[in-house]
């Protein structure tokens, strides 16, 4: 397990701002990313809002494990499930046909949704401690660079968001894959 390079308390903490409704800046796999509760509509819309992005494209979700992903899939698609849970946890997101009752904020109203069991020990552990799926999506505006470091994620957003949490990404600049659960498709390498 990597270190976290962040302490309890303050992990803690980032758990506590999500399940209130806040949007933290925290590092994953590769870039840093945006967090809210997957499940909480008015936070994952200030992330959509401060990132200036097309709700129609849909978000990332992380979990620490499949269990807190599987409500999220449409349960008739078990070859899709099963390819997507054989390749967790890693840096692999795969789209999945999306369960009817998915909050369309996370699929973009879409027949699909994007998910990923993380190995990121930092995300892993957050959603842990939060106790289920958020989402995560790169730290930016659309169409700028993602933001590299805590004081880069505080200078960019400020008090557009309500935490950094801090952390480093383990394969720093490269973006998760995105691959098509259904068709084993990649869609970003």
């Amino acid at each position: 397990m990597h270190d976290l390079h962040v302490s309890p308390h303050r992990l803690r903490l980032a758990a506590r701002t999500l399940a209130a409704g806040g949007v933290i800046a925290h590092a994953t796999e590769g870039v840093w990313g945006l967090a809210a509760d997957a499940y909480d509509f008015e936070a994952v819309w200030r992330v959509i809002t401060v990132k200036q992005r097309d709700p129609s494209r849909g978000l990332i979700v992380v979990a620490a494990d499949a269990a807190q992903l599987a409500p999220l899939v449409d349960p008739t698609v078990e070859g899709a499930w099963q390819r997507a849970v054989e390749a967790w946890p890693g840096p692999t997101t795969w789209l999945l046909p999306a369960h009817a009752d998915a909050p369309w904020w996370l699929t973009g109203g879409q027949a699909t949704i994007a998910l990923r069991e993380t190995a990121h020990a930092l995300t892993r552990a957050l959603c842990q401690t939060f106790g289920g799926p958020i989402v995560s999506t790169s730290a930016n505006v659309t169409g700028q660079p993602p933001v590299d470091s805590p004081w880069r994620a505080r200078a960019a957003f400020g008090s557009r968001i309500d935490l950094v949490l801090g952390g480093q990404p383990e394969t720093p600049g490269k973006a998760s894959t995105i691959r098509d659960a259904t068709t084993d498709e990649t869609i970003r390498g």
